[in-house]
């Protein structure tokens, strides 16, 4: 592997990031084969391992603690370890968000669930719209002078926020956030246009998710097939988009006259972008896992990388990608109509 330095951090990390998003009743169940499939990516040289909270309701979080548990000391040293809250954690309303009252808390309960003293990157797993940034900047920067949170990063934040973040954290003098975990693969290339060079801009590493677009980049879903009933179950609706499908087409056939899996040309696109620091893959079985490892050393030429440029534009989206973040007046009409008092009067 050849590490690249996360933002300014100075934290060496992988270009490829273990995600563990898979590990537990989401994915794989087997905590036993879980635990192997952790250990082998570490093995190969990926020393980041990302989780949530609300990975399988705090499981990820737990089997990711138990693979740590079972290495040296010294080796659990060298794996940089990230998690993060904002989705509900229950039925308590306020078991969830990016407030003080329940980040503290948040971090408390991954520490147990992890079994360590000390997590290295924490997110800000969505935009919490009923928190002002400041509160859980705030918040943030006394996990990290308190040594529970060694950074902080956001996620699937929209460019105009992680601008008024960085802002905030500038004129209050808080702790910044020092990354951001943003979707992009083939078919989903709109954090080119903002999200990326605000990034750059502020100096922030991108560990990006979902290269392989939820499992359409392996291959494995074409045209005329139905999508196995297990993703469908978890919001993969995306998979059945014609237009993904249509492109998915054209890119297996440049992948093959590449003399390349279409699995290594995803993640070789990726990884190739100056602006992504990493790639979190989310292997549920030791098989996937060793697919997208045998293409670690895969690069892309111009030829193939401006026919790609072709089949979906730079800076696009095929289509838009459910588990992206939208605003609020996007999902809540009412948010973008006036009252009808107001319209009766104008």
């Amino acid at each position: 592997m050849h590490y690249r330095t996360l933002g300014r951090t100075g934290i060496q990390v992988s270009p490829y990031c273990l995600g563990a998003m898979m590990f537990g009743a989401m994915g794989n169940p087997d905590h036993d084969e879980s635990i192997r499939i952790i250990h082998r990516a570490l093995d190969a040289g990926i020393n980041v391992v990302d989780t949530a909270d609300m990975y399988s309701q705090g499981e990820s979080e737990e089997i990711v603690g138990k693979a740590l548990g079972q290495l040296p000391p010294t080796r659990r040293d060298d794996v940089v370890l990230a998690t993060k809250a904002f989705n509900p954690m229950g039925d308590d309303p306020n078991m969830r968000g990016s407030s003080r009252r329940w980040l503290v808390r948040a971090v408390e309960d991954s520490l147990r669930r992890l079994g360590t003293d000390h997590i290295d990157l924490f997110q800000v797993h969505r935009p919490d719209p009923d928190t002002d940034v400041e509160e859980t900047l705030s918040a943030l920067s006394d996990l990290v002078h308190s040594g529970k949170v060694r950074a902080i990063g956001s996620s699937t934040f929209p460019a105009a926020q992680i601008v008024e973040a960085q802002w905030v954290a500038e004129r209050r003098n808080l702790e910044r956030f020092r990354t951001e975990q943003p979707p992009y693969s083939i078919l989903d290339r709109g954090i080119e246009r903002d999200v990326l060079p605000a990034i750059e801009r502020y100096g922030m590493g991108a560990l990006v998710w979902s290269p392989l677009s939820g499992g359409m980049l392996t291959g494995r879903y074409r045209k005329g097939q139905e999508p196995d009933t297990r993703r469908a179950q978890y919001g993969f609706a995306h998979m059945r988009d014609e237009r993904r499908l249509d492109a998915v087409e054209e890119l297996l056939a440049l992948a093959d006259k590449a003399g390349l899996s279409l699995t290594h040309l995803a993640m070789a696109f990726v990884v190739a972008h100056p602006g992504v620091t990493s790639a979190i893959i989310g292997p549920r079985t030791m098989a996937h896992l060793d697919d997208v490892l045998a293409g670690a050393e895969v690069s892309l030429d111009d030829e193939v990388l401006d026919r790609i440029d072709e089949i979906v534009p730079p800076g696009t989206d095929v289509s838009p990608l459910p588990h992206a973040y939208g605003t609020p007046a996007l999902a809540q009409p009412r948010l973008r109509r006036r009252p009808d008092a107001e319209r009766a009067a104008a």
